[in-house]
């Protein structure tokens, strides 16, 4: 997808400094990428169809933004052929995509507006912070550290020639050393993922295992309802559920194939990102006398759990760079800014005070996760799976079939 944002246009200042454009790729610099266009221009011409306006390819022909995604834009004379290739035009769905199988339900005070941290007074914060504190008491933390590493990771961990950063995620996934597995990518969203219609599981009928690294906030959430959701329903809620709007809702029936999951891994992550909504903790929650209000703090609060992840000290200890070219992706997300050693109110609170009450966020949402996949017929738990040096988010979920447990 072409990038048209509001940014700095024009050459860049000092070409050199980003090597050039690559030969036969557009000659525009993209100051927000630090790099230039890698879109192909057609022969003889400098720019491509994005960025001619830029320089001396600019004519009297006018580009608009494409009505199906305005992040793009087309000429004008060319609107109707473009509609017809777009990227962004409505597909035809697979056969396993069904609309929101996997979204919680919408709850009568799903509009209700989110407070935010800075809104609340001194006393405010103090009372949750209280009251988080009591609702954790009891929790169990995650088990001690349990650190596995699967054959196919010891000659690639063993190379001399790795450095520190590929150690680092190699520690973390095993899934592109395994030369003897066959991987099929699904291009659907996960909420609208029914296992029970993917071809070649419906064909070979294996059971599955849900493997998630750094599945983020609510994709966790979503995961879990489409692994669950297909192995044990005591709730009662039919499987593959549709939503009404959806016209097809009499068509696709409930297929006769269940989907067997012997098995959950998924490493946790970016809490902040969570919503209400598809929250499958909410009935966990709701015991504890909590809320979506109480939901909606708790979420923020858990971005403190990595704010010593930005002390100074690290920054002197890596040469000034903070480690950034080798910062998790997760991790810099939770740059926001919630997470700063100012006062909230009046409150001070010092960086170790915002680590605690963050991880105790983490583990009240993961914990409402647990509490779920055992309703659901699961035997889970949360455990450390590698050191905090590797990954700040170094806790995992597992589950396993009661009846295998």
């Amino acid at each position: 997808m072409m990038d048209v944002t509001e940014e700095k246009r024009g050459p860049c200042p000092d070409p050199g400094a980003a090597g050039g454009p690559l030969p036969g790729r557009c000659s525009h610099f993209v100051h927000r990428k630090k790099r230039f266009c890698k879109m192909i221009v057609s022969e003889g011409k400098k720019y491509c169809g994005e960025h001619a306006e830029n320089g001396e390819e600019q004519n009297s022909r006018m580009r608009i933004p494409c009505p199906l995604d305005p992040k793009h834009t087309v000429y004008e004379d060319q609107l109707q052929k473009h509609l017809k290739k777009c990227n962004s035009r409505e597909k035809p769905q697979p056969v396993f995509y069904v609309h929101n199988v996997n979204s919680g339900a919408v709850t009568a005070d799903a509009s209700q507006d989110q407070v935010s941290l800075s809104s609340l007074s001194k006393e405010e914060i103090k009372e949750l912070a209280d009251r988080l504190l009591q609702v954790t008491k009891g929790l169990d933390p995650p088990l001690p550290d349990r650190k596995l590493c699967h054959p196919a990771l010891h000659e690639a961990l063993n190379d001399p020639a790795n450095g520190d950063s590929a150690s680092k995620h190699l520690k973390q996934q095993v899934d592109g050393k395994q030369r003897k597995s066959t991987f099929q990518r699904l291009h659907i969203d996960i909420q609208h993922l029914c296992l029970d219609r993917v071809p070649s599981l419906v064909e070979k009928q294996l059971p599955v295992i849900g493997i998630g690294k750094h599945l983020c906030g609510a994709g966790t959430d979503l995961a879990l309802r489409c692994l669950v959701h297909h192995y044990s329903n005591p709730d009662g809620e039919p499987r593959c559920k549709r939503s009404r709007t959806d016209a097809e809702q009499t068509v696709r029936a409930e297929p006769p194939y269940r989907c067997h999951v012997d098995g959950i891994v998924i490493a946790l992550c970016c809490h902040h990102r969570c919503d209400w909504q598809h929250y499958v903790g909410r009935d966990f929650f709701e015991k504890l006398g909590l809320g979506q209000r109480e939901f909606g703090l708790f979420q923020r609060m858990s971005s403190w759990a990595t704010c010593g992840a930005r002390r100074p000290a690290q920054a002197e200890n890596s040469g000034g760079k903070g480690n950034s070219e080798d910062m998790e992706e997760h991790d810099a997300d939770q740059k926001n800014g919630d997470c700063n050693t100012e006062s909230v109110q009046g409150l001070q609170l010092s960086v170790e005070e915002r680590e605690h009450f963050g991880r105790l966020c983490k583990l009240l949402l993961d914990r409402g996760r647990v509490d779920y996949l055992e309703r659901m017929g699961y035997k889970a738990s949360l455990e450390y799976y590698t050191e905090p040096e590797v990954s700040l988010e170094n806790v995992i979920l597992t589950a396993l079939p009661q009846s295998d447990s």
